[in-house]
């Protein structure tokens, strides 16, 4: 198995390998330009994106800065996706984000993972999980999702949550570690925040 087959497959492998770490700073050199870009380039900063993520479905806004371990390389964004400034992506395998999902500043989805074992660690060994986000979902300024996790449609993340197993859709999950808090129901038809109601 080649080293780049291992970064997709969950095998150790050695990501200083002198292959993909030249691939890898070719994907790092076009991050550099998007976010050296004016706050009023928009049309070139969508076009960047197109070049930079796997995938990128119309209508996305991701706010400079970005940070990411491949430029987006391995980033698959469905359509009308927001991202806050500050959003890092360690995109060692795949991360997947479905349609009309928001991030709040600051939050950190990461796929790649070191062995708990001292000497593995000391030898530079990694291992890569993909991370699938459904669609429709708001992840909360902050919050941090670890290699692996899956989260379904329609959920909200709270603000500094710690996501370390599979959130279902249609729930609010909070907390380090994330729970689920409660079912989206009935009350939230009516009201949009505390006790504010929804008058549009």
């Amino acid at each position: 198995m080649s080293i780049k087959e291992k970064m997709h497959s969950g095998d150790l492998y050695l990501p200083m390998d002198e292959e993909i770490f030249k691939e890898q700073l070719e994907c790092l050199d076009k991050l550099y330009d998007f976010n050296n870009t004016r706050p009023t380039e928009l049309k070139k900063r969508a076009t960047m994106l197109k070049n930079m993520f796997c995938e990128i479905g119309d209508n996305c806004y991701v706010e400079p800065p970005l940070h990411t371990n491949w430029g987006g390389k391995h980033v698959h964004f469905g359509k009308n996706i927001y991202a806050n400034f500050n959003l890092t992506l360690v995109d060692d395998t795949h991360i997947y984000v479905g349609d009309y999902t928001m991030f709040g500043p600051n939050v950190t989805i990461a796929t790649a993972g070191h062995p708990i074992l001292p000497c593995l660690r000391e030898k530079g060994y990694q291992y890569n999980a993909p991370v699938k986000i459904g669609k429709n979902c708001w992840i909360g300024a902050g919050a941090v999702i670890v290699p692996g996790i899956t989260i379904g449609d329609n959920v909200v993340i709270g603000a500094g949550s710690v996501v370390t197993k599979d959130i279902p859709s249609n729930v609010v999950a909070v907390g380090n570690p994330c729970k689920i808090l409660r079912e989206v129901n009935e009350h939230d038809k009516e009201y949009y925040f505390k006790n504010r109601k929804i008058d549009i």
